[in-house]
């Protein structure tokens, strides 16, 4: 099993946006995110410990401006945290590892998927195309993804 760790390495390579968000629990703006329309088949691992997150199988459309997911790759690498900031009540996730802020769930998602809505940050993540999976060490985890037709 792969050691999944945050590195201060690779923490010190993080752009702005990624730093703010993944470190100090931000949000990068709605519509701007470098994966939000994304569609190619592959998992999305933590940008600081690259841990797998989440998988393109169960990334859907929710209109709300970030990256949606119905449910994590494994739930033990997916953490939830009580979020009173901003005057609202909110689920915020993390990677378990990495410790990264990811977004926050929340009740509305796809009732046929599970009914939860993963929003989560691009900031925080970095793609893995299904072609790359095996030789970065993912091959476990290319029964969940989906090819795109």
């Amino acid at each position: 099993m792969t050691a999944y760790t945050k590195d201060p390495a690779v923490i010190a390579t993080l752009s702005p946006e990624e730093y703010y968000v993944t470190q100090e629990a931000g949000t990068e703006r709605p519509g701007t995110g470098k994966l939000l329309y994304n569609k190619e088949p592959g998992i999305y691992v933590d940008i600081v410990s690259g841990e797998p997150l989440f998988a393109s199988s169960d990334k859907y459309e929710s209109g709300c401006g970030w990256p949606s997911f119905t449910k994590p790759i494994e739930d033990t690498h997916v953490t939830e945290h009580h979020d009173a900031s901003l005057g609202m009540i909110r689920t915020e996730v993390r990677s378990k590892f990495g410790d990264s802020h990811l977004g926050h769930v929340f009740p509305d998602g796809p009732r046929d998927r599970g009914g939860l809505r993963y929003c989560i940050n691009s900031a925080s993540l970095r793609f893995v195309h299904k072609d790359d999976m095996e030789a970065e060490g993912y091959g476990a985890f290319l029964d969940q993804v989906e090819d795109v037709t």
